[in-house]
């Protein structure tokens, strides 16, 4: 745990000092974000936050290859450099696009490509993770194909639920908090020689490369992230995911104190759940009015919590808190009984739903009505008396 922990403070520190030397470079070149009718924000705010999220994964993984222990991922292992590679790319294509506003067809060939590296040099699905039984993938195209296909969703997931300031960086630290715990968990509970894991390294540098940044990016923020932050998480995530949903015929998650394996095919939709939620509602939404899926809009979640009376702060709060119910409820799968742990989820969840609707429930409840004439002179006479 401790050089995990060691490497999640090596990327917050590299990040949050990166950031700061990005929000520099941006502001002295004028490098603003434009102010659309969508946005949230009215002040000219540089987009360059990516770069500093990209500086601490980079130095944290460097770092991590030389270090004690978390080395031994790297022993015999080209996985953790191709996802280095797949999220350099990503990087190079998001801050392109920050900064001369690709075509969406081009951000997808880019995105596509970043996956792909990912997928035939990194990490590669080799579970279909179904229910009961998950399917072996045989076939290594199918693997590419796949795994390509799930990292480029999952990274337009994040680039779209990245609206408001800190959302994107606060929903990836409470997610990659809850997934770093249970990867290391059940590492530590089995029995095993190497107890080193490249899902959790990963989801820990996840953590403290977005934990560096937010400082910056917290309303009213200083720095976005833009699309080469919001995609690189998002890569990252779905790398982490990829790794844990293929242990899973390895045993792993079944010696480790009898935990289901229903577990790592669980956690990953749990703590992506949100993000996925509102890049499907997108596509829904903006098919149906014949438009293209990636054509922006003022239609996403967050938007909708400020549209029902939610400040902009109160809007991000409340999508951490729904991350933390999802998330850390899956989590929790993993350690206690499931009946138990169900419940409260189901109980959570109510409680949440009810907070969420409050302000349009109050806004929708009768009122007392226009009062009568009758009324307002027995008022003033009430008055008078006293």
């Amino acid at each position: 745990m401790i050089m995990y922990l060691l490497m999640m403070l090596t990327a917050a520190g590299v990040s949050f000092a990166a950031t700061w030397g990005a929000r520099l470079i941006g502001n002295r070149l004028e490098l603003f974000s434009p102010i659309r009718s969508r946005d949230t924000h009215s002040h000219k705010v540089s987009r360059l936050g990516g770069l500093g999220i990209y500086a601490g994964f980079l130095v944290a993984l460097i770092v991590a290859s030389q270090s004690f222990f978390v080395k031994d991922i790297f022993r015999g292992n080209a996985s953790p450099w191709g996802v280095l590679a797949g999220a350099t790319l990503i990087v190079i294509v998001g801050l392109a696009d920050d900064l001369l506003d690709l075509r969406w067809w081009v951000k997808l060939i880019g995105q596509s490509a970043a996956a792909m590296v990912v997928a035939i040099w990194g990490v590669r699905m080799s579970i279909l993770p179904l229910i009961p039984e998950p399917i072996l993938l045989e076939n290594e195209v199918v693997r590419i194909v796949l795994t390509a296909g799930l990292i480029v969703t999952t990274m337009n997931a994040f680039n779209f639920i990245d609206g408001l300031d800190g959302l994107a960086a606060g929903v990836a630290i409470i997610g990659g908090a809850a997934f770093f715990l249970t990867a290391y968990w059940v590492h530590r509970s089995a029995v095993l020689l190497d107890y080193s894991d490249l899902a959790t390294l990963l989801t820990a540098v996840v953590v403290g490369s977005c934990a560096g940044f937010l400082p910056h990016n917290w309303f009213p923020s200083k720095i976005f992230m833009g699309d080469s932050g919001a995609m690189l998480i998002g890569l990252l995530l779905a790398s982490a995911g990829i790794v844990s949903t293929g242990q899973i015929t390895s045993g792993l998650y079944d010696r480790a104190n009898g935990i289901p394996t229903i577990i790592p095919i669980l956690l990953p939709f749990a703590v992506l759940f949100l993000p996925l939620l509102d890049l499907c509602l997108a596509v829904v939404r903006r098919t149906a009015l014949g438009r293209s899926p990636w054509s922006a809009d003022r239609g996403h979640l967050h938007h909708k919590l400020m549209d029902i009376g939610y400040s902009h702060r109160a809007s991000v709060i409340l999508m951490y808190a729904w991350t933390c119910v999802l998330a850390f409820g899956g989590l929790a799968f993993a350690i206690f009984p499931w009946q138990l742990v169900l419940a409260a989820d189901v109980a959570a969840a109510a409680v949440m739903a009810v907070v969420t609707a409050w302000p349009y429930l109050r806004d929708k409840a009768p009122g007392p009505g226009p009062r009568s004439e009758a009324e307002y002179e027995a008022e003033a006479e009430a008055a008078g008396q006293e």
